[in-house]
């Protein structure tokens, strides 16, 4: 399962072997002062609008990069992690993450000092 983990100044998008595979990317990082906010979702998939380049079974599984609006986000959610994380992003390549896991809550106070 993807992690969110802070290494010096950066904020590490930790993807497995599989998820870089679904999501034709690789570990994705960004200055910590690009981060704008970090909040729990109930629904990740619902977070998820736009055209995917990466893996995806509508209802199930999105791993890649979605397109929409003019904004870019990178979306790693599971069947099975229907809660999530999404960070606000500036000034990156991303305008967000969306992340799907068991624990969002732990996830966010783990990342705690980035505000």
């Amino acid at each position: 399962m993807a992690e969110l983990k802070t290494e010096g100044d950066q904020l590490v998008l930790e993807l497995t072997a599989e998820e870089k595979l679904e999501g034709i990317h690789g570990d994705i990082r960004v200055p910590l002062s690009a981060v704008r906010s970090v909040t729990v979702v109930e629904d990740a998939l619902g977070e998820v609008h736009g055209i995917r380049t990466g893996t995806g079974i509508p209802g199930v599984l999105v791993v890649g990069t979605i397109r929409w609006s003019g904004k870019k986000s990178f979306v790693v959610v599971h069947h099975g992690h229907p809660r999530g994380v999404v960070v606000r992003l500036e000034d990156t390549e991303f305008d967000e993450f969306v992340i799907g896991t068991d624990e969002p809550d732990a996830m966010v106070a783990q990342l705690s000092v980035l505000g």
